[in-house]
């Protein structure tokens, strides 16, 4: 799962950024509003974590702008104790939750995955991800079919979350570089080859149903079926 968080204060943004990678999400970090608004705007991202009061482009603005263009993404703000207008113009605007700081990170997880269980309805009660015979467990990096399971790297679970949540829309090699290795990685085209061969092997491993389609010169998809999945 991959977070955007926008947040000025470095104190706070960089154990927060540690925390959320120790349970596995991949975080992007923005510490003013013009780059959080062009990163939230590029529709990569799980879940938003949007501070208010932000250098360039307040948060509340950020929200407006997001929400004329993507209106699923979910966004958690961040406000300080004694913003209660703030608090309500953002959920006005589209916001699906807040946490006030200082905040427990404890707190904010659960949020996390409570607003993304709402958005994506795939998402099963104990955070796993299940797709035909497949269940996606992201926090122990696991994957299973109904005789067998097999362990992932973090790349290839958050690859296979992507390709999972997105199904049965095909998803370009352009916005998997963009999603799995960042905007400012050197990843190429055979990065992104490299993991659907990993995965497919991983897939045949476990005797599941489900394959990744290549769609030629579009990208790839989930299927439930045999289908051709040469590159």
């Amino acid at each position: 799962m991959k977070i955007l968080l926008v947040e000025d204060e470095k104190f706070l943004a960089d154990p927060l950024i540690a925390i959320l990678k120790k349970n596995n999400y991949s975080v992007d970090h923005c510490f003013d509003g013009e780059s959080g608004l062009d990163h939230a705007l590029s529709n990569i991202y799980d879940v938003i974590l949007l501070d208010i009061m932000l250098p360039k482009l307040s948060g509340v603005e950020i929200l407006k702008k997001l929400r004329k263009i993507d209106k699923l993404t979910p966004v958690i703000m961040l406000t300080a104790r004694g913003e209660v207008p703030d608090k309500i113009a953002g959920l006005d605007w589209g916001a699906d939750d807040y946490v006030s700081k200082p905040f427990s990170t404890d707190e904010l997880l659960a949020r996390i995955r409570a607003v993304t269980r709402r958005k994506n309805k795939i998402i099963a009660q104990n955070d796993e991800l299940v797709f035909a015979d497949l269940t996606l467990s992201p926090s122990v990096l696991r994957l299973s079919s109904s005789s067998a399971y097999i362990s992932l790297t973090l790349k290839e679970c958050q690859l296979m979350e992507y390709l999972i949540t997105n199904s049965p829309m095909i998803i370009s090699k352009e916005k998997i570089i963009d999603r799995i290795w960042g905007f400012d990685s050197e990843a190429e085209d055979n990065h992104v080859e490299v993991y659907i061969s990993f995965l497919r092997k991983k897939l045949l491993h476990i005797n599941s149903k489900v394959s990744i389609v290549t769609v030629r010169g579009v990208g790839y998809k989930l299927c439930s079926g045999d289908l051709e999945t040469d590159f």
